[in-house]
């Protein structure tokens, strides 16, 4: 990483792990990503607000979701650098990267119900897949994350 972003902070995040009936992950396909690279739901915390308004927010805005139970805090954080490419360049060139708090939550609605069509979307496309695929869809930087999430869910779920 380049001098002058080390001393960046990392951006105060969440991300929200949503789960079918069948117990399969929400997962979008970025719309400034042309490449086949999806994630989960995630984003900033707004000044004063707490992780879990944030993470019920962050949901709504990317995917419309509003029909949602929460299962589980999912316990510490994770966080990650943004690649070289990215430095400097989103989030105003602010931040270095974002250490996230997740969330586990049930979608409680129906498939119509979810909307990516959003005021300023993020999603060009959306799907259903297996727990063990998350790691098999994001991208490079973020590998790490998913892969400890879904050990931490799986556990979870075993409950």
């Amino acid at each position: 990483m380049e001098e002058k972003f080390k001393n960046l902070p990392l951006r105060n995040g969440v991300g929200i792990v949503v789960l079918n009936k069948d117990n399969k992950v929400f997962v979008g396909k970025r719309i400034d990503n042309q490449r086949n690279f999806w994630q989960m739901p995630q984003g900033g915390v707004d000044d004063g607000e707490d992780h879990l308004s944030a993470a019920y927010r962050e949901l709504e805005e990317e995917t419309g979701i509003k029909n949602v139970k929460l299962l589980k805090e999912i316990n510490g954080s994770t966080s990650y650098d943004l690649p070289k490419n990215l430095l400097g360049k989103i989030w105003k060139g602010k931040f270095r990267g974002q250490k996230q708090k997740w969330f586990l939550m049930k979608y409680l609605g129906n498939d119509n119900e979810i909307d990516i069509k959003t005021r300023n979307p993020e999603f060009i496309e959306w799907k259903w897949i297996d727990l063990d695929m998350i790691t098999e869809t994001v991208v490079n930087f973020k590998l790490h994350v998913y892969e400890e999430l879904k050990e931490k869910i799986k556990k979870i779920l075993i409950k």
